[in-house]
């Protein structure tokens, strides 16, 4: 989970939230380069007191300044493509679980199992343990392997909600009459932390996902 004073993303704990790290790093990467070319030609702009006439109007210019952006959206389109495909790939699962959202609480079901079912609950806060996350513990925890393709099916009960644990770089919307479907492989071994991500209601910050 982040750290205090943490203002990267999440250490990863899944291939798909690596290649998110990557994408925003390179992604990043590519902008700062635009902000400091564009500055410099500002800066450059309003020191300098030299007029070129041959630079006022020029088709060449004129072709650059078309060419190269659509050159540098290509550099961010091509990962982002791909990432998007492999995001959406449900591979041969070895499991399923389903997630359904309740006002606000959330309900797990082991597929795949006879009656594994249970409830998570918000763990009410307790000032005097200090090895306790507030507004992030479970009173029920979701157990899953390691290194095997998870499916996870996500529907809601009453109103909107969003399963998500930012780690994993998994996102599901939960919605009333609807299964979402999404999949997703821990690679390491540990607690993963994450909140409900949509505006569900009054308590809409006290649906904690261990």
């Amino acid at each position: 989970m982040t750290t205090w004073s943490c203002m990267n993303l999440q250490d990863s704990a899944s291939p798909i939230m690596e290649q998110l790290i990557f994408f925003h790093d390179h992604t990043m990467m590519i902008i700062t380069m635009i902000l400091a070319m564009v500055l410099y030609f500002m800066a450059s702009t309003i020191i300098n007191e030299l007029v070129d006439r041959y630079m006022l109007e020029g088709q060449t210019m004129e072709l650059m300044w078309t060419i190269v952006p659509a050159v540098i959206l290509l550099f961010i389109t091509t990962p982002s493509l791909r990432l998007l495909y492999l995001m959406d790939e449900i591979h041969n699962p070895i499991m399923t679980i389903k997630t359904i959202g309740h006002q606000w609480y959330w309900s797990y079901e082991y597929s795949d199992f006879v009656n594994v079912e249970f409830d998570s609950y918000m763990t009410p806060y307790e000032g005097d343990n200090k090895s306790m996350f507030r507004l992030l513990e479970t009173d029920n925890h979701v157990t899953l392997p390691m290194h095997s393709f998870i499916r996870i099916i996500v529907t809601a009960a009453d109103v909107l909600h969003s399963w998500t644990i930012p780690s994993l770089g998994i996102k599901a919307d939960a919605t009333p009459g609807r299964l979402n479907q999404s999949s997703f492989m821990i690679n390491r071994p540990g607690l993963l932390y994450g909140q409900c991500s949509e505006i569900c209601g009054a308590n809409h910050s006290f649906m904690p996902i261990v």
